[in-house]
């Protein structure tokens, strides 16, 4: 009896063109366009303006807050099927939310630091995590020598970015907008090469 199949993870990538009609393969090429694009333009300006995107990461969590903090307000204030109990938590943690605006909003470098700071901080804690439990699970591993240096490199990590977060998390946002850069070339030269030559 045959398994199902199972959906591909990059299902831009199984897509055959063969099968797909005109509107359809200009739709994913769009797609693929749009979303490659946007990738790439917030790739370049992570990687080359890492200080102004953790700003604006940080004003868009501010306004997160607010808008979040608000409507657990609203919720608390004129929600009548939950109990007077539920209502106050609402309330409370829409108030905390809109203050914890209002301080990111007051300085927003200030606030960026300790974002960074927590960031570096729980990364370095799930790697060192990540660190011991690969090497405890060393000994069950197909490729032990693979595992073991992958737990100690993982604790070494965890360990250098659990000592300066800030620079650690410098370094992990230039990574990513250096991936978002790679991602956004590959999928608008994937938009302009999808369904060539297909027959429809």
């Amino acid at each position: 009896m045959s398994s199902p199949q199972q959906p591909a993870v990059f299902a831009a990538f199984s897509l055959n063109s063969e099968n797909l009609s005109k509107s359809a393969i200009n739709t994913v090429r769009t797609t693929l366009g749009v979303s490659g694009a946007i990738a790439l333009i917030i790739g370049v300006f992570i990687t080359f303006w890492p200080k102004d995107a953790v700003a604006v990461l940080t004003v868009l969590l501010a306004i997160y807050l607010i808008i979040a903090g608000l409507a657990y307000v609203g919720l608390g204030i004129f929600s009548k099927g939950i109990s007077g109990g539920a209502r106050a938590l609402d309330i409370i943690l829409g108030l905390v939310f809109v203050v914890g605006a209002i301080i990111a909003f007051a300085n927003i470098a200030a606030t960026a630091t300790v974002l960074a700071v927590l960031l570096g901080v729980i990364v370095g804690v799930v790697w060192i995590v990540e660190g011991v439990v690969a090497l405890v699970q060393s000994g069950d591993a197909p490729s032990r020598g693979w595992a073991v240096f992958f737990g100690i490199l993982s604790l070494i990590a965890g360990i250098v970015l659990l000592f300066s977060p800030i620079w650690g998390t410098v370094i992990l946002f230039v990574i990513t907008g250096i991936s978002l850069i790679i991602l956004g070339i590959v999928q608008i030269v994937r938009a302009f090469t999808f369904g060539k030559g297909a027959k429809v």
